[in-house]
């Protein structure tokens, strides 16, 4: 990436490889690991930078587009509503036509019929601005920072995040702390979110709970211990509620990172939790996203 090139331009080059893949295999199967794959986009943020660019989640475009190429092909050729289907990716023209009255609230049949009538998403997907996104946030500019490699002991969780056992978890980690005698000054509360809520079923959305420790630990049970590798990181404090922090990646994804020249790492974002929020109230509540970068 040269100096001159802005970061979006820069992630808008990648996402044309993906847009153009999507165009000439509407009538394949198009699985998102192969557009992580040809776009080099880090798996671990594939789907919120793509969607940061093209203002939906990938899949939703996927379908959209299926649906308005066959409503072109509709309107300007003279095939068979089947033959359009395969065309643009669907078995059956039943499925065609369920997924076309669905999105325009009119049959292919009647669209065709009617060569003045004009179709119009029966669904507007909603979006908030970055602005707002700031303005509605207490969120800090981020610091750049380097940190060193870190020792933890962690837990894999599994599951909505906003129905998972946290502070169970917490405590019977810093059970572990006494029972290995590993306490020192300067551990620190580190979750690991893996998977975005918007894109992964929620059965499947993993998160780890770690607590950064200072001495040698060793697993036991569902207890792991691990290395969080260091690296370089922008690091913004946000204080408020938890509940807010699909807003925070949005503000991060979708304004931050592309109007600024870092590129993403291939490396899960961090969330690091300096409040305890069994004692401070939600809104008061204070924590650190690191965001690796290079």
């Amino acid at each position: 990436m040269t100096l001159k090139q802005t970061n979006k331009a820069f992630y808008e080059q990648k996402l044309n490889i993906i847009v153009e893949y999507i165009h000439n295999n509407l009538d394949s199967v198009i699985d998102i690991k192969t557009l992580a794959e040809i776009s080099h986009f880090s798996p671990f943020h594939f789907h919120r930078i793509s969607r940061a660019l093209l203002g939906e989640p990938i899949g939703a475009y996927i379908s959209r587009t299926r649906v308005e190429t066959a409503a072109k092909m509709i309107r300007y050729t003279t095939l068979d509503m089947e033959s359009i289907a395969y065309n643009v990716g669907y078995e059956t023209p039943s499925s065609l036509s369920k997924k076309f009255k669905n999105h325009f609230g009119v049959s292919p049949t009647a669209y065709r019929k009617n060569k003045l009538f004009t179709i119009k998403k029966s669904k507007i997907m909603e979006t908030i601005s970055s602005t707002e996104h700031s303005q509605n946030l207490n969120i800090k500019k981020p610091k750049i920072i380097d940190i060193e490699d870190k020792k933890c002991i962690y837990i894999r969780l599994q599951g909505a995040y906003q129905s998972l056992n946290y502070s169970g978890t917490w405590k019977k980690l810093w059970e572990q702390v006494k029972e290995q005698k590993l306490f020192t000054a300067g551990i620190e509360h580190i979750g690991l979110p893996y998977d975005d809520p918007k894109v992964t079923d929620e059965d499947k959305i993993r998160y780890d709970s770690c607590l950064i420790i200072h001495k040698d630990a060793k697993a036991t049970g569902d207890i792991g211990v691990k290395t969080l590798k260091g690296g370089k990181f922008a690091v913004f404090l946000y204080q408020g509620s938890y509940e807010y922090f699909a807003n925070v990646y949005d503000y991060i994804f979708n304004d931050w990172l592309l109007n600024n020249d870092y590129e993403l790492r291939d490396e899960v974002a961090r969330e690091k939790y300096i409040s305890n929020p069994e004692r401070v109230e939600p809104h008061k509540l204070k924590t650190e996203f690191y965001l690796p970068i290079k």
